[in-house]
């Protein structure tokens, strides 16, 4: 999986590289550094919905329910990222 943060300059402006360093934080806490590949990316287009985080996945990571290979998620903060990671990312990389 490729998750991409937008910094493009609102969200750069909003925190995005409090994000990149949260999630950093959070892919060696949760031991997926090796299956998670984090990058930088310049506006992803939803610049007024906050940091936005977009999750690539591959066709075995992706979710019975979710048609897109790409899931878009707004609003990523320092403080929520956490939380974002656990309930709507971590899920997909389906790991036993």
């Amino acid at each position: 999986m490729i998750i991409k943060v937008c910094v493009g300059s609102s969200c750069h402006l909003k925190g995005s590289y409090d994000v990149i360093e949260s999630f950093k934080e959070i892919l060696k806490k949760y031991d997926v550094e090796d299956v998670v590949e984090l990058q930088a990316s310049f506006c992803l287009g939803h610049c007024a919905q906050g940091v936005t985080v977009e999750c690539n996945c591959t066709a075995a990571e992706k979710a019975d329910n979710v048609d897109s290979d790409v899931i878009s998620l707004h609003g990523v903060s320092r403080d929520n990222a956490e939380e974002i990671f656990v309930k709507q990312v971590f899920p997909l990389l389906k790991l036993k």
